[in-house]
């Protein structure tokens, strides 16, 4: 059934958020940046960047922490309204978009309204496969020229809320959570499709990558972390 007053999505969203910050409040989050400077918890001046995470992460990655200056994208899709006021309500520019269908033209576009912020893009989304690398942030990063930052999470103790296509992370109170950011990707400029399909396959293989080594950053106790904001 389709939830169609606007003031019950608020009402929702609101105790979603609420909740969440909530139990987020009570885990301990470990960050580890391969790159500071690229920071989305800090000031990184005039750069900005493509962060790149899982689908199955976003809830993490929207309760972990306070961006600054960062906008995510959200499906066209009819549950991306929902998704799109939870990011309102976190001080998170929503823009609607989609990575398939030809809709990388479109974003294209939409970058050029949201040039003094991050964007947060799931690459596997909206409809999967999970954990599969699809082309539109690359070609978003060969049009722009920003970089593109790969993201893994984890979280020790927590639940797997089933989906269609995927599951969703969520920590139990009082988890670790894990957070590794890689070395930004320079992707080249006006790559063509061959091009393209091969940054997307590297991209796949540090997400890949980062995946491994954030499980083995939760299993030890000591990082050499940096500071973070939290959700307010």
């Amino acid at each position: 059934m389709k939830i169609r007053s606007r003031r019950f999505n608020k009402l929702l969203v609101w105790f979603a958020v609420m909740t969440f910050r909530l139990l987020f409040r009570t885990c301990r989050v470990d960050l580890r940046m391969e790159s500071p400077e690229c920071c989305s918890y800090a000031e990184t001046g005039s750069r900005k960047f493509l962060y790149s995470i899982w689908h199955d992460q976003i809830l993490i990655t929207l309760f972990c922490g306070k961006p600054i200056k960062m906008a995510g994208l959200v499906s066209k899709h009819a549950d991306g309204s929902l998704l799109a006021d939870v990011l309102e309500a976190l001080e998170i520019l929503p823009v609607r978009g989609s990575t398939s269908r030809g809709g990388t033209k479109a974003l294209r576009n939409l970058l050029e309204t949201v040039h003094d912020y991050h964007v947060t893009i799931t690459p596997d989304g909206p409809r999967g496969p999970r954990h599969q690398m699809k082309s539109g942030i690359v070609f978003l990063a060969s049009q722009t020229g920003r970089s593109i930052v790969p993201v893994a999470h984890i979280c020790k103790n927590g639940w797997r809320i089933k989906g269609s296509w995927t599951d969703m992370a969520i920590p139990k109170p009082f988890s670790k959570i894990c957070i590794i950011a890689g070395e930004p990707m320079t992707i080249p400029t006006n790559l063509d499709r061959t091009g393209i399909n091969r940054y997307t396959q590297l991209l796949q293989k540090r997400m890949e990558e980062l995946e491994s080594h954030v499980y083995h950053f939760a299993r030890t106790e000591r990082h050499e972390g940096i500071p973070f904001r939290r959700a307010a």
